[in-house]
Parts: structure tokens; C-alpha cells; sequence
């Protein structure tokens, strides 16, 4: 995948730096989390070049290139078409790229530099990396959240705030649409599309700050919609809640109200044992609490209740987004396959040090994921 020349240098050392480019799409509409991005970042800029694609609004703006520029290159985002304004920030950061080689990653992501090295190196060997994340923290919401992880997991792989990619292939697959609720799963897909190839890392982990709480709970049926993008994935939620009152109802006719304790002890186990599966695979168990598996049946609970939810806005336009829906949750490969035969490659562009957010109003942006 990598001519000799592109490899990278030998061991990595505080006097050695990364020829990889961070970027970081951003949209804030307060700065509570400043401090600690401030200092990640500038301990970022010790390593490697980094770029923050910034769509928050002007005030914020001017105070983020205060406290970032010169050693922080801070631009405001392209246009870029699409309701989901995150897909501007990215092809944005993608395309004023330094290196071929560049880390994606949402501003509550805090790698480390030794994972960092690792999978710069992976490029190598495929076009797209896909890390783990898991929370720093383990507030209640990021336990639960933590075990949809685990159940990913245990089938396969999930899906994390932070990628690194070749920059040439993002340019020769033309960007990725931007109207795509799940976006992440889109720009791999496109990536997969133009011949591109992802590896998937379970064992290279990265740690993300949890959300507040509040977030945590706006985001429920937002996560639900992204399965209308994966068909069997759907397929399965929406039999669940269905399937739960069917095994209770039979549980309790046949058992009475122990019968009922009984049949869902047994579910709550079985989909326990699940996320203990992912939880171990791949070392996971190093940074995955033994606690989160025991919330996958609150979980589960919650997903048999949402997917529904996100089905009914599927009806309605979409999921809401901001002031405004997103119908869209990720294309299928073959569309996408059918597109790239078409596509037209994206140019780099050479971009100062800091650009100001356009007097008129950017893309619409993405709030933090």
C-alpha cells in the first residue's frame, strides 16, 4: 500500500515528530471544555501537525484562534453540500492536509502518541484504519452506553470517533456526501467503494471523554436511526421489542409471574454473557469495566424502544438534526460503488495558517457526536 519513500521514521521520540496530520472538526456552542482541549492539543502539537477545522461562531472563533494560533493551524470549514455540516469539516482538514497520512478524530478523543505511531503505521497496510474507542470516565450514562460497545464487539467490530486514513485515496474518492446521518459509516463505505481498503484494529485503543448526561440522552434515538443503514442489524432490533412481549406473555401464562421472572433472568444473562464476550476480545478487558456488561439489558431495552422511534422519523422526513431532519442514514456499498464510477477526485488545497470564518454563513455543522 505505502512506497518506501512514505514510510515512516524509526522509533518515535520527543525530539522525533510524526509526518501525520490531526485534524479536528469542531462546532461549539460553548466552551466549557476548552481548557481540556487546549491542552490536549498543544500536548498534540509536541508530536505532529494538527489542524482544527472550526464551524462555531465568530465570538468563539476568535477566542479558539487566541489560544491556538500560530503552533494550532485554526481554518473555519468549507462549503461543502449536505445537511450533516460535520462531512465539511472533515473534507476540509482532509484536503488542507500537510502529510499523506491523517488522524480524523472528535474533539473528545485524547490519543496517546504510541497508538498514534501504530496506526499511522497500519496505513501501510490499508487505507483506512478503525480504532476502539472507550470512555476515560465511567459516569452511569458512560457505563451504558459503554455496553453497546461491548455487543458490538462481540459481532464484530464498533464504531469509533477518531480515524486514520491515506489522504490520496480521500481525494480520489471525492470527498463523501455529506447528507449522510451516519457519517462515519459513510466515509468507509465511499473509501471501500473507490477499491480502498479498512482495517479494523479492536485491539488499538483510544480513549474519549464521556458526554454530560443530558447528551448522552439526546443522542438515543439519533444512534437508533444510524441501524436503518444496516439492514440485518435492523432487522433484528425491531424484532425485539415484539419478541420481549411475546416471551413474556408466554412466560407468564405458562409460569405466572415467576415463570415471567424466570424467562427474563435468562435474557438479561444471555445478553450479559454477549457483551463479557466483547468485552474480553482482543485485550478489551484492559480497558472495558467488568460493570458495563451488566447494563447491556438496559441497553438492549432501550435499542427494542428507539429503533421504532427512529423508524417513525424515518416516515416523517428523518431524524431531527439541529432545526432541520436528515433522512439519510448511510448508503449502501453498491450505490456507492455505482457513484464512483463517476466521481470527480478532490484537489488539496494550500491553506494558510489560520482562516477566519467566512462573513457569510458556513455549512451547517455538526454538534459534538
Amino acid at each position: 500500500m505505502t512506497s518506501d519513500s512514505e514510510r515512516l521514521p524509526g522509533p518515535f521520540s520527543s525530539q522525533s515528530r510524526l509526518p501525520v496530520e490531526y485534524v479536528v472538526p469542531l462546532k461549539w456552542d460553548s466552551d466549557d471544555e476548552l481548557a481540556d482541549l487546549t491542552d490536549y492539543l498543544h500536548r498534540l502539537a509536541d508530536w505532529m501537525d494538527v489542524t482544527v477545522v472550526d464551524g462555531s461562531r465568530r465570538e468563539l472563533f476568535d477566542d479558539h484562534q487566541r489560544l491556538w494560533h500560530p503552533r494550532i493551524r485554526h481554518i473555519a470549514p468549507d462549503r461543502w453540500p449536505g445537511r450533516n455540516g460535520k462531512v465539511a469539516g472533515v473534507v476540509t482538514g482532509v484536503r488542507a492536509a500537510r502529510h499523506p497520512r491523517v488522524v480524523i478524530a472528535d474533539d473528545d478523543v485524547r490519543w496517546e502518541a504510541d497508538a498514534l505511531r501504530r496506526a499511522a503505521q497500519l496505513l501501510d497496510q490499508a487505507d483506512l484504519i478503525r480504532p476502539q474507542n472507550y470512555f476515560s470516565a465511567l459516569p452511569w450514562h458512560a457505563r451504558w452506553d459503554t455496553s453497546r460497545t461491548l455487543v458490538n464487539r462481540a459481532f464484530g467490530s464498533d464504531y469509533p470517533g477518531t480515524y486514520v486514513l491515506r489522504r490520496d485515496t480521500f481525494l480520489r474518492m471525492g470527498g463523501y456526501d455529506g447528507d449522510a446521518m451516519f457519517e462515519n459509516l459513510e466515509m468507509a463505505r465511499t473509501i471501500r467503494a473507490v477499491g480502498g481498503q479498512e482495517l479494523r484494529v479492536n485491539d488499538l485503543f483510544v480513549a474519549r471523554r464521556p458526554p454530560t448526561a443530558r447528551h448522552f440522552l439526546r443522542q438515543r434515538i439519533r444512534q437508533a436511526y444510524d441501524s436503518l443503514a444496516q439492514p440485518a442489524r435492523l432487522l433484528v432490533e425491531v424484532a425485539l421489542l415484539p419478541g420481549l412481549v411475546i416471551l413474556g406473555f408466554a412466560a407468564r401464562q405458562r409460569g405466572g409471574w415467576r415463570g415471567l421472572a424466570l424467562s427474563l433472568s435468562a435474557v438479561a444473562g444471555l445478553v450479559v454473557s454477549t457483551a463479557e464476550v466483547g468485552r474480553r476480545r482482543d485485550g478489551g478487558a484492559a480497558v472495558f469495566s467488568a460493570s458495563a456488561s451488566l447494563w447491556t439489558p438496559m441497553w438492549l431495552l432501550e435499542r427494542a424502544i428507539c429503533v421504532w422511534v427512529a423508524l417513525g422519523c424515518r416516515l416523517r422526513g428523518g431524524v431531527p438534526y439541529g432545526d432541520q431532519r436528515v433522512l439519510l442514514a448511510a448508503h449502501r456499498l453498491s450505490t456507492l460503488r455505482r457513484r464512483a464510477r463517476r466521481v470527480t477526485p478532490l484537489e488539496a488545497t494550500e491553506s494558510p495558517s489560520s482562516r477566519a470564518p467566512s462573513p457569510r454563513a458556513p455549512s451547517p455543522r455538526a454538534p459534538r457526536p
